[in-house]
């Protein structure tokens, strides 16, 4: 980590080259002018999303599958708009120029710039000039050498709140034939305008990574667990790829995947929402250290990029470290926090091959710096970082000679998925409309549908692009609490299908203060997970073993593999003020974990701490006078959770807590049944 800058950017550039000409990058032969000499290496075959990409943005996504192992991008977020050491941006100053002389390799943008909520766009500002800000940032990060991605914290599109607004179950609604689908529509077409916007002096489109939806396998943003289901989250991916890839014609983006961490190294965890690999290019996820230490954070972040990166190898795709940093606030607890980092993750064959790790946005005043600037603690430590040689910045990469690299895409094989209704879905009403989507056909043929093995009936191609018809469960929904749909299509002679399990019928509303009695699932293990969010590694199944009452209780496996808590939750959005306590039944696995009942009332996190030691199984009651603000909640520090705040429950949550060395277990199983206020 102490190699002279000016040899590591050589020895890299060097290897930059060397690798294209190895494959055809874009270096001209001179040899195919020479008599007798070798024909010219022929172009690099690329495999991803979009067969009619722009040829640099093929070229991309070749540069980052060449650099696995070569070394790893480093990224930012927002580095040319805000930050610690600049008040005005100019398209040049930057917190990470500040520190070491270099801007990063990967600069980050987010869509909530079309909205005017993050600068340059302008909050009262014209859809025209926020969109025009989107396309110069993008311009801007490619003019100062680096590559760009795009994230998206979308707006409620049924509320009108933010994205950290769960109310509406808003993905349901957003799908084709959702009443707010056309103002979803609306939203992919400024940034598909902000895109295709975004070209260098001589017209050429710049390409960027798309990152939409990201971190849905926790709940804290519309599009995640709890709000919605896996299969309704896959659907509204592949929407927003078919949209802009299909209808609005952008053929400069890579799409990325990026849930929240962490898996345990569990790639079942990680696959549970994944839209499918001819929806995706980079296979990504986000970490943060709120930890800020050695152990367990980083051992759990090398696992699971290691996973990462031995799934995207196994799918041809580019892994990445979409979202890290360290979590401390103003609280350095590391000093030399980028340097563990560095050596844990290079230390590992598989982590080292991810190709980039961006890190948030230094939003400034009193925000958290992600990247260290003159002055910070951690500065020192991050210019070392900067000079290790397996860390790459803009000055060491070679964009023109990047975009230049001969390829050509391979084209994509013919797909079928059921887009409505979803797998787990609910079919409450007398009617609902079966939609299916049919790409990369070049004759399409016969598209049917049959219920539970039933007589198969025709879809239509629609005005949309669906094949579609209407269906009546009739019957059905009154013998049976499921029915299994099946799909079928005639596709350039072979016959392709795709099916889901929806729900019939009304769900049984639970009585006023039941948070979940685990009865309603059908008992169905899927039903259950996808009713909750999710936080760090665990599995949950219903449990006719222990229970306190009726058919099932929850069982909660829990893993603390590279984490320190793990945590359920579900959204309630009721009024509890007419209750005193929280209750459950609780039955411990006799370790020395711990476990916090989480209440969420007027935007506070309020909880209880119980142990888990009684492996008896007992009921438990909480007054509600007995829950205080959550240690992390420093701001709301002596808040009460009383009758004004009870009327405002917008969840809860169950954590459980590593009870540190000892006698505490990394794994177990803990059983909760019956959980209401009272």
């Amino acid at each position: 980590m102490s190699a002279p800058r000016m040899n590591r950017r050589a020895f890299v550039l060097l290897g930059a080259t060397v690798v294209a000409m190895a494959t055809g990058a874009g270096i001209p032969s001179a040899a195919a002018a020479i008599p007798g000499a070798a024909a010219p290496v022929p172009p690099t075959p690329v495999r991803i999303v979009d067969d009619r990409a722009t040829p640099a943005t093929r070229a991309l996504f070749a540069y980052l599958k060449g650099q696995q192992g070569r070394g790893i991008l480093f990224g930012h977020q927002h580095d040319l708009t805000y930050g610690f050491t600049f008040t005005t941006p100019d398209g040049r100053a930057s917190d990470t120029r500040a520190a070491v002389g270099d801007h990063p390799a990967v600069f980050g943008w987010d869509t909530l710039i079309l909205d005017g909520d993050e600068r340059p766009g302008v909050k009262d500002g014209t859809e025209a000039g926020n969109i025009a800000a989107l396309s110069r940032c993008i311009r801007q990060g490619d003019a100062r050498g680096g590559i760009n991605t795009l994230s998206a914290h979308l707006p409620n599109f049924v509320t009108g709140g933010n994205f950290y607004d769960t109310r509406g179950r808003v993905v349901g609604q957003i799908l084709p034939g959702g009443a707010k689908h056309a103002r979803f529509r609306a939203f992919l077409d400024r940034v598909a305008k902000a895109v295709k916007g975004a070209r260098r002096p001589d017209g050429t489109p710049i390409p960027v990574v798309f990152r939409p939806f990201h971190e849905n396998n926790a709940g804290w943003f519309w599009w995640g667990a709890g709000h919605t289901t896996s299969r309704e989250y896959v659907e509204l991916y592949r929407f927003t790829v078919e949209y802009l890839r299909d209808t609005k014609g952008v053929h400069n983006l890579l799409y990325a995947y990026s849930p929240n961490a962490s898996f345990g190294g569990d790639p079942a965890g990680y696959l549970r929402t994944y839209p499918g690999d001819g929806f995706v290019d980079i296979l990504g996820y986000d970490s943060y250290d709120e930890n800020a230490g050695p152990s367990p954070w980083l051992d759990g972040l090398v696992k699971d990029l290691a996973m990462v990166v031995r799934l995207a190898n196994e799918r041809g795709k580019a892994p990445a470290l979409t979202e890290f940093g360290e979590g401390g606030g103003t609280e350095i607890r590391d000093e030399r926090w980028f340097t563990h980092l560095a050596q844990a993750i290079e230390a590992d064959p598989l982590a080292r091959q991810v190709t980039y790790m961006l890190t948030w946005a230094n939003f400034g005043g009193t925000k958290r710096a992600y990247v260290p600037y003159p002055g910070h603690a951690l500065l020192p430590d991050f210019a070392g970082y900067h000079q290790d040689p397996y860390t790459l910045f803009a000055a060491d990469i070679d964009l023109r000679g990047m975009y230049a690299a001969r390829t050509t895409a391979v084209r994509n094989a013919p797909l079928i998925h059921l887009v409505t209704p979803t797998d787990r879905g609910r079919v409450a009403g007398g009617r609902t409309t079966i939609r299916v989507r049919v790409t990369g056909a070049t004759r399409v043929s016969r598209v049917t549908y049959s219920v539970d093995g039933g007589r198969a009936g025709r879809l239509c191609l629609d005005a949309d692009g669906f094949y579609s018809a209407d269906w009546s469960p009739g019957r059905a929904a009154r013998d049976n609490p499921t029915a299994t749909l099946t799909v079928t299509a005639r596709v350039d002679g072979r016959t392709l299908t795709d099916s889901a399990v929806v729900l019939l019928g009304e769900a049984a509303p639970l009585p006023a203060g039941r948070v979940d009695d685990f009865e309603g699932y059908a008992g169905d293990d899927t039903a259950l997970s996808e009713a909750y969010t999710h936080v760090n590694a665990h599995t949950l199944t219903l449990s006719p073993d222990h229970r306190s009452s009726g058919t099932y209780g929850l069982a909660y496996a829990y893993d603390f593999s590279g984490a320190q808590y793990t945590g359920i939750g579900k959204p309630v959005d009721a009024d509890w003020s007419a209750f005193t306590s929280l209750a459950l039944w609780l039955r411990g696995d006799g370790s020395a974990n711990g476990g916090a009942l989480q209440i969420v009332a007027d935007g506070i996190d309020f909880w209880y701490q119980l142990p888990l030691s009684d492996t008896t199984g007992q009921e438990i009651r909480a007054p509600f006078t007995d829950f205080a603000p959550a240690p992390w909640d420093t701001s709301n520090t002596g808040a009460v959770l009383d009758p004004g705040r009870l009327a405002k429950v917008a969840a809860f949550n169950l954590y459980l807590v590593h009870g540190g060395e000892g006698e505490a277990a990394t794994k177990g199983v803990v059983y909760v049944d019956d959980i209401r206020a009272e």
